[in-house]
């Protein structure tokens, strides 16, 4: 357990330098973020998440403190890796066992990737709703990411908790991925529009606290007559964190359809996340040309409810990790070849 906090918290350390150094050093002045600094920076948060992985595949013993046989069969067991462990050869074990989480680790970093870029769909709404300028969209984004961290946190132990407690929950989760994905179809033709002002989090906020109804250049909080109000660059950002809880609901259960170890589902979330302010700059001029890239995620979701459903069974028949990440890879690459070659008929 010493380890695994040792671990953890080394991890922590990492992700408060590289936010400290994203907006002390790279960010120290509001302005709109360039394509290019966008896919630099794309490019080296999905560095830092390859190097996980390759971290994960030389060295995963440490993440449990793995340095007996009987460590690894107890953690393979209360983690439920799908490895066949063969007694009294802990060096063949281990090898499985690092290469399996892994790659747990690497498709769950890419089903939350892809989930995200729904989340980007949402985000383009907000900030276009309340007239965000772009030279603000990063402090949002940062400071909503900090917040989706300690939520993320949250939710992902207190769900592992729960799945260790109540096993069939996996089979709640499983119905609910499938109900989100078939309801995507249901309402492919809904416009997807927000009100900045009935929005939900904009009347429970103005109901608790005094609101400034405007923005005051990159500011959350103002002081007026004595008064502190909140602006609404700080609405926006309320907005932006409870979408993210939103998704959430979605993408944590999705990857525990790939992996039961908690620590496994955190780095691959998070890593994501950090991922998104960039990939979400990388993306915001050109999103609504991926017009088939909802219905993936849809497919996705679909497929992910179906695997927490019939675990047992596709465990039973040999559908490893692998064929789930292949299955994944096939589902993305469809839909986005799919949008570049075939455009829906603009209605008249």
């Amino acid at each position: 357990m010493a380890n695994e906090y040792l671990f953890f918290g080394s991890f922590l350390l990492f992700v408060i330098l590289m936010l400290s150094i994203d907006i002390g050093i790279f960010n120290k002045k509001d302005h709109a973020v360039s394509f290019k600094e966008a896919a630099i920076m794309s490019f080296i948060w999905v560095s830092f998440a390859m190097g996980f992985y390759f971290f994960l595949l030389s060295e995963g013993q440490l993440l449990h403190g793995i340095q007996i046989e009987e460590q690894l069969f107890q953690i393979t067991q209360k983690n439920q890796h799908n490895i066949n462990l063969i007694p009294n050869n802990f060096a063949a074990n281990l090898s499985a066992y690092k290469q399996n989480l892994a790659l747990e680790f690497l498709t769950g970093y890419i089903i939350e990737y892809a989930l995200s870029v729904d989340n980007i769909f949402v985000m383009v709404l907000i900030f276009t709703a309340y007239g965000v300028n772009e030279k603000y969209y990063h402090r949002v984004l940062f400071w909503g990411i900090v917040g989706a961290v300690l939520m993320r946190f949250l939710f992902i132990f207190l769900g592992a908790t729960l799945i260790t407690k109540f096993a069939w929950i996996l089979y709640l989760f499983g119905s609910f991925l499938i109900y989100t994905g078939i309801m995507i179809f249901v309402n492919k033709d809904a416009d997807e529009k927000i009100d900045p002002n009935n929005h939900f989090i904009v009347k429970l906020a103005s109901k608790y606290f005094s609101v400034l109804p405007d923005f005051a250049g990159n500011q959350f909080f103002v002081r007026k007559n004595g008064k502190i109000l909140i602006t609404t660059l700080f609405l926006v950002l309320l907005i932006v964190e409870f979408t993210d809880l939103i998704f959430a609901l979605d993408s944590i259960p999705a990857i525990f359809a790939v992996t039961k170890d908690p620590y496994i589902v955190f780095f691959s979330n998070i890593f994501a996340i950090l991922g998104l302010r960039s990939m979400f700059f990388l993306l915001v001029n050109i999103i609504h040309k991926f017009h088939y890239l909802k219905f993936g995620l849809a497919f996705l979701l679909i497929f992910i409810g179906i695997k927490m459903l019939f675990h047992d069974w596709l465990t039973l028949i040999g559908f490893t990790i692998m064929h789930s990440l292949f299955v994944i890879l096939m589902i993305l690459t469809t839909s986005i070849i799919a949008s570049l070659i075939f455009h829906p008929k603009i209605k008249q």
